[in-house]
């Protein structure tokens, strides 16, 4: 038996690193990949395996998570394919040596993604080239196919006898992007030759936490290591929430109670998460904190369009508009958002409804299509969020005109989760434009001319809407983007969730007392404590002040009526200091929303 598996039986967990593709491409610039800075920037590989290892890793990974011949071809490195395995195994076994430890030395493997063809052997020369340089087990990672991971670790072992560690991506309902839960995804595994099984990546550590939950009926041994939370861009940076070292604490003392064997860290984790995993685990004390929740899914319905708006009208005559938060469905079907749509529409107490567009970074039914489909059958009005993530200047133009002869005139221009942050990894998004260049490519469609200043058949009349955040970490850039925004012709801003109106009035401040367009605030109707304290520490840009996470966190189980009386009481607020608000309603119970107004 290997000293890994003899210590995954019967030691405590062991403590695996975080974030090393992240930090690696924060620390390099222009790499095409983080994986060439085992070749470019050994020094910094290293540096980042010392800093895991001093934090208390016991498990370090090798930087060639997506080190293999077909990615490495996209980036015009696939003569390095060989080169780059064996540095990153390397310097992993060097930083070791430092160390003076044990460590043990898991090589990366990700998935491919793409068509099937080749996979196996592809799998199997990068495995072959990481046990061949000296790991002692396989991390077989981050995959969102369960297709594609079985032939993956089918690869690997056809090449090694190795212990492989086979992880899934799963989101907030323990499903992979393909529809497989948890359970069936553990049965499925438990039956191949692998040392363990588990969750890594996803949304934030909530998921993982209800992924291996869903997980422990197998007899395999579990592990958990999560994305610190959901990504997002400030500026060209990909950003990831503050969530403290006492979260990640919390995290890993209940991943221990769910019987997970190793613990670390993915996406955006660093050694400070990694050093509180390290304390809890040899504290082994119990939780404080019931991180394992359910979380709202967002769903979104239309706008209906006229020479002027309703929502033109209202915000133009000083009436506080309403707005309900909705995603367009997963598949092609429509009728659930549209029952929902009819439905909000009915209640008389919501005017319009904003839609999101593939929002988390996932594929959904085009935000500006399910607009059109709700105004044309609902007849409710909408705002189509639309993002310049996942097309092109000429693709969102094109995209845009479309929903315009559609009849959709309100739209909200933002810049998108990356795609860092969804379930497709090593993608990467268009971002030909950020929001503030989309929006001046709006306002130009208006004036009549496309993005380059050519004249189009005939002007477009949308009403443009821009995100601002005014809790944000740094509030003299968001100002300064906000006056960008407005210069390049919004009419209109939708804030970021906000849970008292404090932030909003520092912001306010800031510009003088006023806004120079109308706001709507956002309000999240959150019935748990264990909810809001994600929101606040593993969703970039969300703030909870302390005070409301009091509120429910001594409501108990009166937490629901706590979340609803806090939710009333902003909308009042909001009525004074804003034009309007819009409601994102609990997880998968969107006409609670309308709980507001009963």
């Amino acid at each position: 038996m290997s000293r890994f598996l003899e210590r995954l039986a019967n030691g405590p967990p062991i403590v695996a690193d975080g974030g090393m593709g992240t930090l690696i491409s924060s620390a390099v610039p222009r790499l095409r990949c983080p994986e060439e800075a085992n070749l470019r920037a050994p020094e910094s590989v290293l540096s980042l395996h010392l800093g895991f290892i001093r934090a208390g890793a016991e498990l370090i990974e090798t930087n060639t998570f997506g080190a293999n011949r077909r990615k490495l071809a996209d980036r015009y490195l696939d003569d390095e394919v060989g080169a780059i395995n064996e540095a990153a195994v390397k310097i992993a076994r060097d930083a070791r040596e430092v160390a003076g430890g044990e460590v043990f030395i898991a090589g990366s493997i990700g998935p491919l993604g793409g068509p099937a063809k080749d996979r196996e052997a592809i799998f199997a020369e990068q495995a072959s080239l990481l046990e061949g340089r000296g790991v002692d087990l396989f991390m077989v990672e981050t995959f969102y196919d369960l297709d594609e991971l079985l032939t993956a670790v089918g690869a690997v072992r056809s090449v090694s006898s190795l212990p492989i560690v086979a992880l899934l991506t799963f989101d907030e309902d323990a499903q992979t992007l393909g529809g497989v839960n948890a359970e069936d995804a553990a049965r499925a595994l438990s039956e191949l030759d692998v040392a363990a099984i588990g969750a890594n990546h996803g949304v934030g550590l909530q998921a993982a936490l209800r992924a291996i939950e869903k997980m422990a009926g197998s007899p395999k041994p579990l592990a958990a290591l999560p994305n610190v939370g959901l990504a997002s861009f400030a500026g060209q940076r990909i950003v990831f929430p503050h969530a403290t070292p006492e979260y990640f604490a919390e995290f890993a003392a209940l991943a221990r109670e769910l019987g997970a064997r190793i613990i670390g860290g993915c996406c955006g984790t660093t050694p400070t998460e990694i050093a509180a995993i390290r304390a809890a685990v040899d504290e082994d004390r119990e939780p404080h904190t019931v991180l394992v929740t359910r979380e709202r899914e967002l769903v979104v319905p239309p706008s209906e369009p006229e020479r002027e708006t309703l929502l033109q009208q209202k915000l133009r005559a000083g009436e506080f508009v309403v707005s309900v938060e909705i995603d367009p469905p997963r598949g092609g079907n429509a009728r659930a958002m549209l029952d929902l749509a009819r439905a909000l529409k009915e209640s008389g107490h919501v005017d319009v409804v904003d839609v999101n567009d593939n929002p988390r970074a996932r594929a959904r039914m085009s935000g500006l299509m399910a607009s059109a489909v709700i105004e044309r059958l609902v007849g409710i009005e909408t705002i189509p969020h639309v993002t310049p993530r996942d097309a092109s200047i000429a693709g969102l133009e094109s995209m845009l005109l479309g929903a315009h002869a559609e009849g959709i005139r309100n739209v909200l221009a933002i810049t998108g989760d990356p795609p860092e942050a969804g379930d497709y990894p090593g993608a990467r998004g268009v971002y030909e434009v950020d929001s503030i260049g989309l929006a001046r490519m709006i306002s130009r469609m208006n004036a009549g001319e496309d993005f380059n200043g050519r004249e189009i058949d005939a002007p477009t009349s949308f009403f443009l809407g821009v995100a601002v955040n005014p809790s944000a970490d740094d509030l003299a850039y968001e100002l300064d983007r906000f006056h960008q925004k407005v210069e390049a012709g919004a009419h209109f801003a939708m804030t970021q969730v906000l849970f008292d109106l404090s932030a909003l009035e520092t912001f306010l401040e800031r510009l003088g007392g006023t806004s120079p367009i109308p706001l709507l605030v956002g309000v999240f109707y959150v019935r748990s404590y264990q909810l809001a304290l994600r929101l606040h520490n593993e969703v970039p840009g969300i703030v909870v002040p302390e005070h409301v996470l009091a509120r429910l966190r001594d409501a108990g189980p009166r937490a629901a009526e706590v979340g609803l009386s806090l939710a009333r009481e902003l909308v009042e607020a909001a009525r004074e200091k804003a034009a309007g608000v819009y409601l994102i309603p609990p997880f998968r119970q969107p006409l609670a929303a309308l709980d507001l107004f009963q």
